[in-house]
């Protein structure tokens, strides 16, 4: 996990922002996981991806709140002010946790709503824990098995060019990590690459992604961000990988959302585009015009609107 942090790095209060949310530690699957909690009624779990923090979800802890539900963003094991073992950032562990997080929280099933990696876990969850999932939305990520499928040899190599982040930053030794630690450049590299027009460059724009690049140089984060990336591509040829994948294949049957921006250049639209083939249940697929990669931060109010929806009707 490196030798400690660097000179002048945050700690993990930096990641508890004030708000009208409450923050506290629930235990489950054996970590303690940190959660940002607002209101009462039907439980929807907020899960964010690379290279955020529960602060991503902001805008829709307040508004599902004002709503009648009740809202909970987490840290991802590994993130945040969430606990940060060596090991464990294997898909389906962090599927576990959140699973497990879920009956912790005194609930039995909640609306699971995930961007990035957490889209990811949200298919995970949806595959491997149905029984916790009464309905399920993802923001800018295709089903593991779809993505898997076009960055394959054979495929088209515009999602291998898209994701090459992962297929050859994250996979040499300290690369990422070190970028991730030093400053905030990657950070704001990758946002400024992945994000559409509406959002880059606005004052808000400028002051998150500060924040976000802020809370990666947190130590170990930088290095449990890796090790899931590293996970994801290593594994495709392990016995591990080969495992999820065969589970990956059960079909989903919660109503799942899907929300995809027509700018995102992490997780192509076309890509994202072929995720329905693995829902048997309620399927809807929604394109977001001049939306990049973080739909929640760059209409928030749209977002809030298409959750509060779902929730309503599923």
């Amino acid at each position: 996990m490196g030798s400690g942090p660097l000179p002048g790095a945050p700690d993990r209060s930096t990641t508890l922002v004030e708000g009208p949310w409450t923050h506290r530690i629930v235990r489950a699957n054996g970590i303690a996981q940190h959660v940002a909690e607002m209101g009462t009624g039907p439980l929807v779990l907020l899960i964010h991806g690379f290279p955020q923090f529960w602060w991503a979800w902001q805008h829709q802890l307040v508004d599902l709140a004002d709503a009648g539900y009740r809202a909970v963003a987490v840290d991802l094991r590994g993130y945040g002010a969430s606990d940060k073992p060596p090991r464990g950032y294997d898909a389906p562990t962090l599927a576990a946790d959140l699973a497990a997080l879920v009956t912790s929280l005194g609930e039995s099933e909640a609306m699971v709503v995930g961007s990035d990696v957490g889209g990811t876990l949200v298919w995970t969850m949806a595959a491997c824990h149905p029984q916790v999932v009464r309905s399920a939305v993802v923001l800018g990520a295709a089903h593991p098995l779809r993505w898997r499928s076009e960055i394959r040899p054979g495929a088209g190599p515009a999602q291998r060019r898209a994701s090459g982040y992962v297929l050859r930053t994250f996979q040499v030794p300290r690369r990422a990590e070190n970028l991730l630690s030093r400053d905030s450049r990657w950070v704001r590299e990758l946002f400024d690459r992945w994000t559409g027009p509406r959002w880059r460059g606005t004052p808000s724009y400028v002051a998150d992604v500060e924040r976000y690049a802020r809370a990666m140089r947190i130590h170990p984060v930088a290095f449990c961000a890796a090790e899931h990336f590293r996970w994801t591509v290593r594994s495709l040829v392990r016995p591990d990988g080969r495992r999820y994948a065969e589970a990956m294949r059960t079909p989903i049957t919660a109503p799942v959302l899907q929300l995809h921006g027509d700018f995102d250049t992490s997780v192509l639209p076309a890509t994202a585009a072929g995720s329905g083939k693995y829902v048997t249940g309620r399927y809807e697929w929604n394109v977001l015009d001049g939306i990049g990669h973080f739909p929640h931060d760059e209409a928030p109010e749209l977002v809030s609107g298409e959750l509060i929806r779902w929730a309503k009707t599923t």
